[in-house]
């Protein structure tokens, strides 16, 4: 698959939904969903050269948690690592779940 500016697609809220329970469905209670501001996925974005980002899936062993490791990805495919901006500590459900959405809280 090449990667540019338009990889990926949208899905319907139904596969969204049947993702998202088969996830907790084999992986219990670990996070659902993380969330970073604005700004920094901009600052990600924003880099030259950037032509979107990847998410790789990681695990927190303080928290014991899974985390959510975004970095840029420039236009050869590759993570944008010697000067890029690399974030994680997203706010993450549980603890900060919305009361409606894809996964809402109990």
């Amino acid at each position: 698959m090449d990667l540019n500016e338009s990889t990926g697609a949208i899905i319907s809220q139904e596969e969204a939904q049947k993702f998202i329970n088969a996830f907790r469905e084999k992986f219990g209670d670990q996070v659902i969903s993380s969330f970073i501001g604005s700004n920094h996925v901009r600052k990600v974005m924003c880099q030259e050269g950037c032509i979107g980002v990847r998410i790789y899936n990681g695990y927190n062993p303080e928290k014991e948690s899974i985390a959510l490791i975004l970095v840029g990805v420039d236009e050869a495919g590759q993570d944008m690592l010697k000067y890029g901006l690399i974030y994680d500590h997203m706010a993450t459900c549980p603890p900060t779940c919305p009361v409606d959405g894809l996964f809402p809280k109990k």
